[in-house]
């Protein structure tokens, strides 16, 4: 009976079906209220800033009565030098991201999904995930004792008669340990989206395989990886589309000025920049410059998922 009386008539349109269903679940649509205020307040209400960008900005004067200068400081973003190096740095920390990080969460989701023993597989998902609620000044922190002259990695150096090295210190070194510590606080995490999506696939298909002798990594190959290919797809498509950020708190934490050739990205160049510096329009210009690349990229990446018959956000 409160089946009957929620459904929506199909010969409405469209837009008054949607309306239809908003009136008949208003008790669900207003739990939505706080999260959309958050949303608004703190995504949308800053957009209004971005006309910093295109003005010579002065706090005394705010953001209305700065004068504007059109596209000085996008010009002086790109006849910078430090534009090449810190688009560069940031292409280059996000690819390394995306190839040696994004696999390992399939990997664990995987390897996890296969655990039988339900104490064993808590414990693991739990170890797993709780890197990912430390902050980054934990983790630095962590890191930097790991990776100290006296630290443990150069004691075992030490024990096979080699030479300490400064890792933090070392540009060489830099982007590896950016991408491992990433790995080693996100990883467990990310692998939550595709074990809710292996534990969408039908059972009897897992169950079929292994009546017709198939194995476990048989049944990984033709059954758990086509069933998870479209979250696969879409979750790329979300990583291009930041292929120009960066985790801000991760540099600003590990980074010092003797590493800023190879670790200085685009996040962390406007914060040292408007923040430490104070240059407000010119910060807004490099942010701005980023997002928009970003949105191309996001476009792109939903048009090419689509065309390979893929999930797409819209």
């Amino acid at each position: 009976m409160r089946q009957k009386e929620q459904s929506v008539p199909l010969r409405l349109s469209p837009r008054k079906r949607q309306l239809k269903k908003i009136l008949v679940n208003t008790d669900l649509y207003l739990l939505i209220l706080p999260a959309l205020a958050v949303l608004f307040i703190f995504r949308y209400l800053p957009i209004y800033g971005i006309q910093i960008a295109f003005r010579d900005y002065n706090i005394r004067l705010g953001v209305d009565g700065s004068p504007w200068v059109g596209l000085k400081h996008f010009r002086m973003l790109f006849n910078s030098p430090d534009f090449f190096r810190i688009f560069r740095n940031t292409l280059l920390f996000n690819f390394y991201r995306l190839l040696f990080q994004f696999p390992i969460p399939i990997i664990m989701a995987l390897a996890i999904y296969e655990v039988k023993n339900r104490i064993f597989k808590r414990s693991i998902q739990t170890l797993s995930y709780l890197p990912h609620f430390l902050s980054w000044v934990v983790i630095g922190a962590i890191f930097m004792n790991l990776l100290s002259t006296q630290g443990m990695i150069n004691s075992i150096m030490r024990m096979f008669g080699q030479e300490p090295i400064v890792w933090l210190a070392e540009s060489r070194y830099f982007r590896s340990l950016l991408v491992i510590s990433d790995a080693w606080k996100n990883s467990g995490w990310g692998s939550i989206v595709y074990l809710s999506a292996i534990m969408s696939i039908d059972t009897d298909l897992f169950e079929a395989a292994r009546a017709d002798g198939a194995g476990v990594f048989r049944r990984m190959w033709h059954i758990t990886l086509p069933g998870i290919r479209p979250t696969i797809f879409f979750i790329i498509m979300l990583r291009l589309s930041a292929l120009l950020g960066s985790a801000v708190e991760q540099i600003l934490v590990l980074y010092s000025p003797v590493v800023y050739d190879v670790g200085d990205v685009i996040s962390s160049y406007v914060y040292r920049v408007g923040l430490t510096n104070m240059k407000y329009s010119y910060s807004s210009a490099v942010g701005l410059f980023s997002s928009v690349i970003g949105f191309i990229l996001l476009i792109s990446a939903n048009y090419a998922s689509r065309a390979f018959g893929e999930r797409t956000l819209w």
